[in-house]
């Protein structure tokens, strides 16, 4: 069995470990407006090695949770769990995650392997509800009163930094809502 170092896990080799912040920026919707909710979180990813599908993809995978809670309140309002994968053989960035609102995402981008000048990393993903590939799944409640059409994440990680936003497109309150969340996350 091979070492855990002998993987390469491309361009989310910077992910790996335990990163905190707390200059969290949530926007939500609210029936009568908008929600601005400061919060502070922590990402934890673990390397799960490769991942090989019929025998001939070979995925690098990352396992993470992600435990957001509010600044006012010390309560959690996001749980997140997933993986965030790299084919290198096809250049393509995966990230897998369900929250506990019953709605599941497959996002996908492709990746060259260029670093910033800073020698950090650019990774960007999306899904869209109507896209075939990278795709978004969500119970029959969500879809009737919250439902999510469009995920776009961004995340610049490089040394000791990890820093990101994004944007979920909500059909909720009979209106479309661009419901934002960026922090900027230290490695621990």
């Amino acid at each position: 069995m091979n070492n855990e170092t002998d993987f390469d896990y491309g361009p989310l080799t910077g992910l790996t470990g335990t990163w905190k912040g707390d200059k969290g920026i949530d926007i939500a919707p609210e029936p009568d407006g908008v929600e601005n909710n400061p919060y502070y979180e922590t990402i934890t990813f673990e390397p799960i090695g490769d991942v090989t599908n019929a025998e001939s993809q070979i995925l690098m995978a990352l396992q993470y949770r992600q435990v957001v809670r509010r600044k006012s309140t010390d309560k959690v309002f996001h749980d997140e769990s997933g993986y965030w994968m790299w084919d290198s053989r096809s250049e393509t960035i995966m990230h897998s995650f369900t929250i506990p609102r019953a709605v599941c995402v497959l996002a996908g981008g492709k990746h060259t392997g260029s670093k910033n000048k800073d020698g950090s990393v650019t990774l960007e993903v999306s899904a869209n509800v109507d896209d075939s590939q990278w795709g978004i799944i969500q119970s029959p409640f969500m879809q009737d009163n919250a439902r999510t059409t469009e995920f776009r994440h961004h995340i610049t990680v490089g040394n000791g930094k990890l820093s990101y936003s994004e944007t979920t497109i909500v059909d909720i309150y009979g209106k479309i809502f661009e419901h934002t969340d960026d922090n900027d996350l230290l490695l621990q």
